[in-house]
């Protein structure tokens, strides 16, 4: 019985305030106390196109990441939504915190994303080498130390913003 705050609801989908440190789904070192399970305990019924693990997510956010997850109630919405996201047609737009004053009103950053080759658990694009992956930034405000941003998101890489962003030596904050 873990708390869902639904942003959004109606017969097809709805939309869930996820929290930063809960995961999404079933996963490895991870079966109790993800969204999935907190979801099929309040609305029993979701989509089941995702398999077992997975009813009703028709995407993600990291662990760490905080923000809004659509969950599809039913198999034809389920197989909507993942179509629109396969074609990018869903507009997302991630809010990030970073170390340090940025110059640059806005940016983009055209680089690739591969496991780090000495640490695996890492993703990194300082080799050059990986799957393309694409960033565009706006500086939001600006503080002493920091600089909120909005940031969109032309690929959906592992740890993308993350990695992009301390690429240009302004890390997320509080990211581990």
């Amino acid at each position: 019985d873990l708390p869902v705050e639904v942003l959004y609801a109606d017969p097809s989908v709805f939309a869930v305030n996820k929290s930063a440190g809960m995961v999404v789904h079933l996963g490895a070192g991870h079966h109790s106390g993800t969204l999935v399970n907190a979801l099929l305990h309040h609305f029993q019924h979701l989509s089941e196109v995702g398999g077992t693990d997975r009813p009703g997510i028709v995407h993600r956010l990291d662990k760490l990441t905080s923000g809004v997850v659509l969950v599809a109630r039913t198999d034809a919405a389920h197989r909507a939504l993942a179509r629109q996201f396969a074609e990018r047609t869903v507009k997302k737009t991630y809010l990030a915190l970073v170390h340090g004053v940025l110059k640059q009103d806005h940016g983009r950053i055209n680089a690739p994303i591969e496991r780090d080759p000495v640490h695996r658990m890492k993703m990194t694009c300082r080799t050059g080498r990986g799957r393309g992956a694409l960033t565009d930034y706006t500086v939001l405000r600006r503080g002493k130390a920091h600089t909120y941003l909005s940031v969109d998101l032309h690929t959906g890489r592992t740890h993308q913003i993350r990695v992009h962003m301390a690429s240009l030596g302004h890390p997320v904050a509080g990211d581990d």
